[in-house]
């Protein structure tokens, strides 16, 4: 996979909502940290202000689900999220992970595609020693060349601040994230795949309905807008390319699966485990067995 990027950062549910989606995931057996504020830079280089977004996180220990939300809408908003917003909330951000944003940064440059330049975050948060700010290092694709939505590079500076122990045990026994689901338009298709596998340097394989960029700890899946309802049966489409789910490794499918039926989530069983939809989760989720 190369020495830059490293397996999957975290994903990103987008909303206005930030207290039903909050309680969503918690319903579904998921233990969230507590809220905590944004601080964005801009531009590479400048310090980072208070943005207009908070998120809670379903945190792993590796990757994590990021909930995010638009807290206040007169903030400054230099990351753009209420446009993203404006055009549909969900699954809107995909990060993969990286040690060196500075590396990441060049070689993607260097392979033709366009990028924000490294750019800084920073949010507060408390610990078990008292409060700490969280730091980390994205860079952001250009949006405009990822019609599927959000795409960027993070690196940790303070991981220990956020894969704090006391949050990575669930009730739904979840442990990780095992792999991202992409619809892509037919007429992009190719055009997708071949910049994922740019990404994470590997070869594109398919697997029946779908074409799989597997990069040990980093599995992305793609499948045709015409072939999604195989994969993805009457499950909305908000865009013509979009991301659609997520798998969720559990060590308890059992366990999993009670925690959302008891919170009247309707789940369907699959040949690894069960599915919630994109209607109760904002975003489809598989469940598997670690």
């Amino acid at each position: 996979m190369g020495n830059d990027i490293h397996g999957i950062h975290h994903t990103g549910i987008l909303t206005r909502d930030l207290d039903g989606l909050e309680q969503a995931y918690l319903d579904l057996g998921f233990t969230l940290s507590p809220r905590s504020r944004h601080l964005l830079a801009g531009a590479p280089g400048e310090a980072p202000t208070p943005g207009c977004t908070a998120n809670r996180c379903a945190l792993f220990g590796g990757s994590y689900i990021e909930l995010l939300g638009i807290v206040d809408e007169s903030a400054p908003d230099p990351w753009h999220t209420k446009a993203m917003a404006d055009e549909y909330e969900g699954f809107r951000l995909f990060n993969l992970e990286t040690d060196d944003a500075e590396a990441a940064d060049a070689r993607l440059t260097a392979a033709g595609l366009r990028t924000s330049g490294v750019l800084g975050l920073e949010r507060d948060v408390d610990t078990e020693e008292g409060p700490r700010t969280v730091r980390a290092r994205a860079v952001h694709l250009d949006p405009r060349a990822t019609p599927e939505g959000y795409v960027g590079i993070a690196q940790h500076l303070t991981r220990q601040y956020v894969h704090q122990p006391r949050y990575l045990r669930h009730p739904n026994t979840a442990q990780g994230l095992a792999a991202v689901l992409v619809v892509a338009d037919d007429g992009d298709f190719d055009a997708i795949v071949h910049r994922y596998g740019t990404l994470l340097q590997a070869t594109p394989e398919p697997e029946g309905p779908i074409t799989v960029v597997d990069a040990a700890t980093a599995r992305l899946e793609f499948v045709r807008a015409s072939d999604a309802d195989k994969v993805l049966p009457d499950e909305p489409g908000p865009a013509a390319s979009y991301f659609a789910a997520m798998t969720v490794l559990v060590d308890d499918l059992a366990t999993a699966r009670r925690c959302a039926e008891e919170a009247a989530i309707e789940t369907r069983s699959t040949p690894g485990g069960f599915f919630v939809s994109a209607r109760d989760a904002h975003t489809g989720l598989f469940f598997t067995a670690r």
